[in-house]
């Protein structure tokens, strides 16, 4: 059995065509909308809305680690020019799903999908050949494959309720909740890495990105095969091993364009 593992896509569907070459099925962990692009500011939602110098600048702000707020309000004053902003960046999420789904159906293998924080999974459009896997453990080749999407913040924070754009954060007690009703599996799927020195620093916004500590712990206790996750697009390192189980980063794959093989 060969499956092809693609996280982090953002939009990248001319490589997303190609991603199934001889693989049996796809599994694809998340982040499929691109809705900023830090490398291009012409490309994603917010530039093909808000122009590139918005784009541009929201992305200088995130380098250089300004407050929050900050960054909220550059948005907040961008949006100000749409009548309704929630209408416009509804639309355009939809024709860029569109785009990306229409290559899924077409891949002509299985595919097993989870939403990242750059999704939004209430909008993703029925596909025939597309299985949307959060929250579910499928059988994979007789292996058991658990997948859990989303991204958990920190204890005690709530997700940002607010504006014509909400990112897939759900509360750390509700992920948590939902994990620990994950069925066992051989292999674990998420978008989010586990908490494990290495995985979660990216090197080029010199920060530690979110990931999950109960998801670390559920894999030393259970020591599945594999851990397959993305989010952190430029990780210090892209694999390691917690016990038995291989933690395997499988992005970026807007960047790289090459999936993750895994056989057995």
């Amino acid at each position: 059995m060969r499956l092809h593992v693609v996280t982090d896509v953002h939009g990248a569907t001319v490589p997303l065509a190609r991603a199934a070459e001889g693989a049996d099925g796809v599994l694809v962990l998340g982040d499929l909308l691109e809705f900023i692009d830090y490398r291009d500011p012409t490309n994603g939602i917010i530039s093909r809305l808000l122009g590139p110098e918005v784009a541009a600048e929201f992305g200088r702000m995130r380098r250089i680690g300004a407050p929050r707020a900050q960054m909220l309000g550059l948005l907040e004053r961008s949006w100000a020019r749409f009548t309704d902003p929630a209408a416009a960046v509804a639309e355009a999420v939809a024709a860029q799903y569109a785009e990306v789904f229409g290559v899924l159906g077409g891949l002509g293998v299985p595919v097993w999908a989870i939403p990242g924080n750059v999704d939004v999974p209430d909008a993703w459009p029925d596909t025939d050949g597309v299985t949307r896997a959060d929250g579910r453990v499928v059988e994979i080749g007789g292996r058991r494959f658990g997948f859990l999407g989303g991204v958990p913040l920190p204890p005690g924070i709530d997700p940002r309720r607010t504006g014509p754009w909400r990112p897939h954060f759900v509360t750390h007690e509700d992920w948590t909740a939902r994990l620990d009703a994950l069925g066992p599996a051989d292999v674990l799927c998420t978008h989010v890495p586990p908490a494990h020195p290495g995985l979660t620093y990216d090197v080029v916004t010199r920060r530690a990105e979110i990931a999950s500590a109960p998801l670390a712990a559920r894999i030393r206790a259970e020591q599945p095969s594999h851990a397959l996750f993305g989010h952190v697009h430029q990780p210090l390192h892209r694999r390691a091993r917690i016990g038995r189980t291989e933690c395997v980063n499988a992005g970026h794959f807007r960047a790289h364009g090459t999936p993750y093989v895994l056989r057995f």
